[in-house]
């Protein structure tokens, strides 16, 4: 199974917080542990990014304050498995020479960008 690789981090709110836990393990693959998803060292790019949209960015919606960015291994894979499950999944998909880019949105509206870096051989 593809598999999330690491991410910058990041706080949001939620109006079930137990549930929205559950669903990101049963579909993104990510386990809890101590309160929270974490990422073992060797296991993340050395780049993470810290970014700034303008209030009215149509890049995620607006009634969104943030947008977490997870880096995967295998984007075609997971998002394919993704939509076999039911998760909502955009069907555009992007690449860039830095890598390729896809979405989903979790059961609170909340739309994730998934990004495969190019590997740095």
């Amino acid at each position: 199974m593809a598999s999330i690789t690491g991410f910058g981090g990041a706080f949001l709110r939620a109006n079930d917080p137990k549930a929205l836990y559950q669903w990101y393990e049963q579909h993104l693959g990510l386990v809890k542990a101590d309160g929270a998803f974490g990422f073992p060292a060797p296991t993340q790019h050395p780049r993470v990014v810290f970014s700034f949209f303008k209030q009215d960015s149509a890049y995620f919606p607006p009634e969104q304050k943030a947008m977490i960015n997870l880096q995967v291994d295998d984007l075609d894979g997971l998002l394919d498995g993704l939509t076999a499950a039911g998760v909502t999944v955009d069907p555009k998909r992007e690449s860039y020479d830095f890598g390729k880019f896809g979405w989903v949105t979790d059961p609170e509206g909340n739309r994730i960008e998934l990004w495969q870096p190019i590997a740095n051989d």
